[in-house]
């Protein structure tokens, strides 16, 4: 186990990313049960509430034991919850890290998921001292294949039959940033 983690709290010019509070558990469960913002992810829509509650105590874990951290993702000019993005799988022996992210299917296409992640990725370069940041994402996923290159990500490869939902069988391409590869990210400006 690695030292906890404290979950930032970041502000671009649209969005705040914050740590998750109980309070959030409804705008979760409402994004992570919509099938089709669901459809190229690695598990079924959520059908039961409790749900929220599990991947509310699984924040609180992974920062707690140092694997990563998960930040809500708020729109400043009406504080709506939007989404979410992520760095999991933190590894500061191989100065390594996986980014996510899912949002509410009526916010793609602004560049939230874009903006989000390189205040993220900029925090993240600047305080955990990555070398590399990994991403997956469905095959069929075109949206957040652009999200990914537009923050200088490379397809490195694919997974084959990667992923099985409900019986659909899907591929996964493997995206990698290096820290020398990454476009200038600047640190995001702290919420105050």
């Amino acid at each position: 186990m690695t030292a906890p983690l404290t979950t930032p709290s970041l502000r671009t010019d649209r969005l705040r990313l914050r740590a998750f509070e109980d309070t959030d558990a409804d705008d979760l469960f409402a994004l992570h049960s919509s099938a089709h913002a669901m459809r190229y992810w690695d598990s079924p829509p959520w059908t039961e509430r409790s749900r929220s509650a599990r991947f509310l105590a699984t924040c609180r874990r992974m920062e707690q034991e140092g694997a990563g951290i998960r930040l809500a993702v708020d729109r400043a000019s009406d504080g709506a919850f939007i989404g979410w993005c992520t760095l999991t799988d933190w590894n500061p022996v191989f100065r390594s890290a996986s980014l996510g992210y899912c949002y509410h299917e009526a916010t793609w296409g602004q560049g939230y998921a874009t903006e989000a992640a390189r205040a993220l990725l900029g925090w993240a370069f600047a305080t955990l001292d990555l070398n590399r940041v990994q991403a997956e994402v469905d095959t069929r996923n075109a949206g957040s294949a652009r999200v990914l290159e537009k923050l200088g990500f490379v397809r490195e490869g694919t997974l084959r039959e990667d992923c099985v939902v409900n019986g659909d069988v899907s591929d996964t391409w493997v995206y990698g940033l290096l820290r020398r590869e990454a476009q200038p990210l600047s640190a995001p400006l702290p919420i105050r």
